[in-house]
């Protein structure tokens, strides 16, 4: 599947327009499962915190017990050199991808020799701020001693997808799962922040959602601009009394929650100051390049 109108592919040495095919019928990683992935986002002639998503697309591997056949700083390298080549005006998606093409003797793990790389660019718009509807989903994250969470790997996404089918089917954007001992945890594909008398919170990282990249950020900026930003165990009834609620995730950066259930939100003013933040960061990214 293509998600843009430009796509392009370094597999196996060279670059390749459109669709790419990159996986074998036989290859341990189509049918066992090991794929492990990263998206970057280029934009406005800036790339912020590449270096980060390449140094957890490494980390993904060795968790999903795969040998990365690049350091983080030669796949960087890569995507830069394909994101010049592109050249494209448009916003673009970057995502490297590491899988097992054998597996050991047991058939089921991997062997860590036999990994693969290909990274793929396409053009993704930035979703603009605007109605936005969340959700309490009916389905839970893994806890940290039942799935490898600490990856940001393609076998977790079955998860993901039927949180945001459900929600969708209800009319709502996403949904909001709780983790097995009932704290909030994450939506489908974004960290979640809640904000009561100008406090902003988030969901402590816990081992059972992915502590990402842009959500770290964020909670830099906020701080850094005077915001008291907390991060601890949040309930369901933190979220229903919450003034304000804001999502941050690589597709989008930062989105505004307009509506959490049947309510209608009072405001966007920390979410759209969260999304303010980032885009002076990343325009200073550009200065210093």
């Amino acid at each position: 599947m293509a998600i843009g109108t430009q796509c392009l592919t370094w597999f196996e040495g060279r670059w390749h327009e459109g669709n790419t095919r990159i996986l074998g019928a036989a290859d341990h990683g189509a049918w066992l499962g090991t794929m492990v992935f990263d998206g970057a986002r280029a934009f406005d002639g800036v790339i912020p915190d590449l270096d980060l998503h390449c140094e957890r697309v490494v980390r993904s591997a060795e968790v999903m017990g795969l040998k990365a056949p690049m350091v983080a700083g030669e796949i960087a390298d890569l995507i830069r050199a394909g994101v010049q080549r592109l050249s494209s005006e448009r916003a673009l998606y970057l995502r490297p991808m590491i899988w097992s093409r054998e597996g050991s003797v047991s058939l089921i793990d991997p062997l860590p020799e036999s990994t693969q790389l290909a990274v793929c660019i396409e053009d993704l718009p930035l979703r603009e701020p605007g109605p936005y509807a969340l959700t309490m989903s009916p389905y839970r994250r893994p806890s940290a001693d039942s799935a490898l969470n600490e990856a940001k790997a393609s076998c977790h996404y079955a998860n993901n997808a039927r949180v945001v089918r459900e929600a969708r089917g209800r009319g709502f954007n996403n949904g909001l799962s709780l983790d097995q001992q009932g704290n909030v945890a994450e939506t489908a594909s974004t960290n979640v922040f809640v904000v009561r008398d100008g406090v902003v919170m988030t969901p402590v990282a816990n081992g059972t959602f992915l502590n990402g990249i842009t959500r770290q950020r964020i909670i830099a900026l906020l701080r850094d601009d005077g915001v008291r930003v907390e991060e601890r165990s949040l309930a369901t009834e933190d979220v229903a009394a919450a003034d304000e609620m804001f999502l941050t995730g690589n597709a989008a950066k930062v989105t505004p929650v307009t509506r959490f259930e049947g309510r209608d939100l009072a405001g966007t003013e920390f979410g759209m100051r969260a999304r303010a933040l980032y885009w002076d960061y990343a325009r200073q990214v550009r200065k210093a390049a």
